[in-house]
């Protein structure tokens, strides 16, 4: 690995990568690092670039890890990563990219993940998206997320993006059935004249499933952000989706949260809030001695904690 990749992968990682866990490490658009376990085994796609992991029934506490990095302005790295969860098993999975460019060109990573969790199956997955560098073209992540739950299967989704990135399509499609439970967690902040738009779509298809949609962002300079979700409830069961936004300065976000109920037993709710921060909440903190810069600092740090 190159030392600009070390360093984005101190930057997205929540947690080091250890010697005994799972890897597949990727550098503009190769692998640059990969170890299986006894319980989870990471290969070559076929026919497309990326990898397939899967996850042995019954396998319990064992993280893998997999990290995308783009180095340099002109890559376009597109993965296709699949991942089979066996019955019963709870892991998890930590992902993330970063994208650095001192170039005109523009730099982008696209990773397609397709998870199918199998019965009882547990997943917990991180994500954290971060661009560096001075260079003017583009940095763009354009994340894809399809979730296949089988009958008491859970996964939460924790995703980050706080700097840099000039311009994300964030999609995530599932399908729940009986039971399953889909929990997602999403924090986003642009500056400048970034842009970032949420796409989620939920199809509750079994009895007893149940989803709670959680955005909140920070729309800063001149940046513009979209937020559109879907849940359809196509059976007994219970969705929620929520979108708190705060406008700085210039900034500008679109929310659009939808519901399709297509069962009289299908309870779904939907929240959306947009503004600016309080001026009391301001006031309180620099009665601290805290600047209104330190204040507003503060209270975005809160919110997106």
């Amino acid at each position: 690995m190159n030392q600009i990749t070390d360093e984005l992968l101190r930057l997205i990682s929540a947690n080091p990568i250890d010697g005994k866990s799972a890897f597949n490490i990727r550098e503009d658009s190769q692998c640059a690092g990969r170890q299986s376990t006894e319980n989870i085994s990471i290969e070559n796609k076929e026919g497309a670039p990326g990898i397939v992991i899967r996850v042995k029934p019954g396998t319990k506490g064992e993280t893998v890890y997999i990290p995308a990095c783009v180095t340099h302005a002109g890559v376009d790295d597109l993965v296709y990563n699949d991942f089979y969860i066996g019955e019963g098993a709870d892991v998890t999975v930590q992902a993330g990219c970063g994208v650095h460019s001192e170039g005109e060109e523009q730099a982008r990573h696209n990773g397609i993940h397709r998870f199918f969790l199998e019965k009882n199956a547990r997943v917990l997955y991180l994500e954290k998206h971060i661009a560096t560098g001075n260079g003017t073209g583009e940095k763009r992540i354009d994340p894809v997320t399809d979730i296949e739950l089988a009958e008491g299967a859970s996964l939460e989704m924790d995703t980050v993006q706080l700097g840099g990135v000039t311009s994300t399509t964030r999609k995530t499609r599932a399908v729940l059935q009986k039971d399953a439970r889909l929990v997602v967690r999403e924090r986003i902040m642009t500056d400048g004249d970034e842009f970032a738009r949420t796409d989620f779509v939920v199809r509750m298809e079994g009895e007893g499933g149940a989803c709670d949609l959680v955005s909140r962002s920070v729309a800063r300079g001149n940046s513009r952000q979209e937020f559109y979700s879907t849940i359809k409830g196509n059976a007994p069961c219970t969705g929620h989706s929520e979108c708190d936004a705060i406008l700085a300065e210039n900034g500008k976000v679109l929310a659009q949260p939808g519901l399709e109920a297509n069962h009289v037993d299908a309870q779904l709710i939907h929240e959306a809030a947009i503004g600016k921060i309080a001026g009391e909440q301001l006031l309180k903190l620099r009665t601290l001695g805290l600047t209104s810069e330190e204040a507003e600092e503060k209270i975005i740090q809160g919110f997106l904690k």
